[in-house]
């Protein structure tokens, strides 16, 4: 399923948690999809209910003026790099696996950063507002060294009902 599928999709009913978890926000490549996806998750869930979003916080800080390449993983047989484009906010993640021969194989996968405030603002413009967020799914405290984030959004519960899916 393409990414502008899945970020409009719809789904019979109305529920009362909607998550997306492991980045898969960023694979929206734009920042109109991805608002398009939390508008379309306000539409799936009934007032009161959540959308959890796991996303990880990109890792600018550890590029050095003019650099634009980030190792993120190493170890036997296996090295995982990140490229950034900071003007469109996209990140290519590239996975290298070797194998015995001196062989390679190359994975690569593109993604659209988004920083917390963004996503915050985000949701705003769906009719969320931000419950909690927390460095991880254990609850440990969100600051400013957390590597990743599970952000929970949630529609007030006296909120007029949001359009139903399909437009009913």
């Amino acid at each position: 399923m393409s990414s502008e599928t899945w970020a409009t999709a719809t789904a019979a009913g109305r529920y009362t948690l909607v998550y997306l978890v492991y980045n898969t926000i960023s694979n929206l490549l734009t920042q109109t999809e991805q608002v398009e996806c939390f508008r379309n998750a306000a539409r799936h869930l009934l007032p009161g209910g959540r959308f959890v979003i796991e996303l990880w916080v990109p890792e600018l800080r550890k590029l050095p003026p003019g650099q634009q390449a980030v190792v993120f993983g190493a170890e036997t047989g296996y090295i995982g790099l990140d490229t950034y484009d900071p003007l469109r906010q996209q990140v290519v993640s590239h996975h290298f696996r070797f194998d015995d021969s001196r062989h390679a194989r190359l994975y690569r996968s593109p993604h659209r950063y988004i920083w917390p405030a963004e996503l915050d603002l985000m949701a705003q413009l769906a009719g969320f507002a931000l419950e909690t967020r927390h460095a991880d799914w254990t609850g440990s405290e969100f600051t400013a060294e957390s590597r990743s984030h599970v952000s929970v959004y949630r529609i007030p519960p006296d909120s007029p009902a949001t359009t139903a899916p399909g437009g009913a």
